[in-house]
């Protein structure tokens, strides 16, 4: 909805000037004289493109953002307040220009919902859940629920990255350990093994070929293996090692379920908590449909099990949603899943040391045993 600018005089007589939400100069002239306001000129406002691309803020700002919000709402201090103060706090490249444009909007006249999705600087499902909280008076504990759901987001994604450093150092050490005696060692030995001008064991033979290959290929083979991580970075998609699938999987439900918790606690209604909650989802459309199966009058246990979510979740959200505690049920739910994401990730940690490290030991026990024993076979010969 646009923007007009007026001027005129208030209820005092006194000049006003200032900035209202409508659809058309003739409502704006509507709603202005409904608050006693005389308008002696509206005009509409352009809105200007910015050049520079606005980066969406990290979880970590969300959170200080929620968080540090909320509490100087508490304390009693404005809306328009609490930003100034933020804005002098704000250290961050990023938030600090969010934060001036989110003020510069609240201080025009917009709402903090509207500022906050204009600016692009924030997700959606905060600016929602700020409407909500807005239209419902409770945008304090709206914000305190938000900082939390941004948290425990932010809190499992730290648990995968930890998860994964020593699986991704062992395999890159690995990786450069061989390589390395592939390109340069090897290349060496197989000419003094030319010389001889005997009959190489397979494993010598083998080793060779794979040192030849990758001399000759090796460069093309990481350049394809970047652009196909360009490309799939571009389209959006990720990239997951099969083992944790399964664990992606739970931890996705588990987010979902818990911002779905937040949202209906926000007092948004189920079909519109769902397709705000889509997003987050790898597999959006499941969430989509189960939208729709409600809104044309499905309970929401028999639209996830249509959709093909497992019994046992199933189970829970339906004994809360008949009940009346719907929003409970899907938490408990959200902490299952999260639980059986975490006992997965140990699981997995635990046997990728012993796997890797076997990995690593045979890879150079082969190098070296193809390397010795040609010449073993040489020291017997001259014997």
């Amino acid at each position: 909805m646009p923007y007009f600018s007026y001027s005129g005089y208030d209820k005092r007589g006194k000049n006003t000037k200032g900035t209202i939400e409508a659809s058309s100069s003739m409502q704006a002239v509507e709603r202005l004289t409904e608050r006693g306001i005389v308008v002696v000129d509206v005009a509409a406002i352009e809105k200007k493109q910015s050049k520079a691309k606005i980066k969406v803020l990290s979880l970590e700002s969300h959170i200080f953002f929620c968080r540090s919000l909320a509490s100087y709402l508490k304390s009693g201090l404005p809306l328009a307040d609490s930003l100034k103060i933020m804005v002098k706090q704000a250290r961050d490249k990023h938030m600090r220009p969010a934060l001036e444009k989110l003020l510069a909007e609240v201080e025009g006249g917009r709402k903090f919902h509207t500022a906050l999705a204009e600016s692009g600087a924030f997700r959606e499902s905060l600016w929602r859940v700020a409407e909500s909280g807005e239209q419902s008076g409770s945008l304090i504990s709206v914000l305190e629920e938000a900082a939390e759901q941004f948290k425990l987001e932010d809190g499992l994604r730290r648990k995968i990255r930890g998860a994964m450093i020593y699986p991704i150092v062992m395999i890159v050490v690995g990786v450069g350990v061989v390589s390395f005696m592939l390109t340069y060692v090897v290349p060496k030995i197989s000419e003094l093994f030319e010389d001889m001008h005997q009959t190489l064991p397979l494993p010598t033979r083998m080793l060779i070929a794979m040192s030849n290959f990758l001399s000759s290929y090796g460069l093309w083979i990481i350049l394809a293996i970047l652009i196909f991580i360009l490309y799939m970075k571009r389209k959006g998609k990720k990239i997951s090692a099969p083992f944790m699938r399964g664990i992606s999987e739970q931890l996705n439900l588990a987010l979902v379920m818990s911002h779905i918790s937040t949202l209906l606690r926000s007092g948004i209604p189920l079909v519109q908590a769902l397709r705000m909650a889509s997003s987050m989802d790898m597999h959006s459309q499941r969430w989509l449909d189960c939208a729709e199966m409600v809104k044309t009058g499905h309970r929401f246990d028999r639209a996830l099990e249509k959709v093909g979510f497992a019994e046992e979740t199933v189970a829970v959200i339906r004994v809360g949603e008949m009940g009346g505690e719907l929003a409970q049920a899907l938490s408990n739910v959200s902490d299952q899943c999260r639980e059986m994401a975490q006992a997965r990730m140990e699981r997995v940690s635990t046997l990728m040391e012993p796997i890797l490290v076997l990995g690593l030991g045979v890879s150079v026990g082969f190098i070296v045993l193809a390397i010795l024993t040609p010449v073993f076979d040489l020291a017997g010969i001259v014997k």
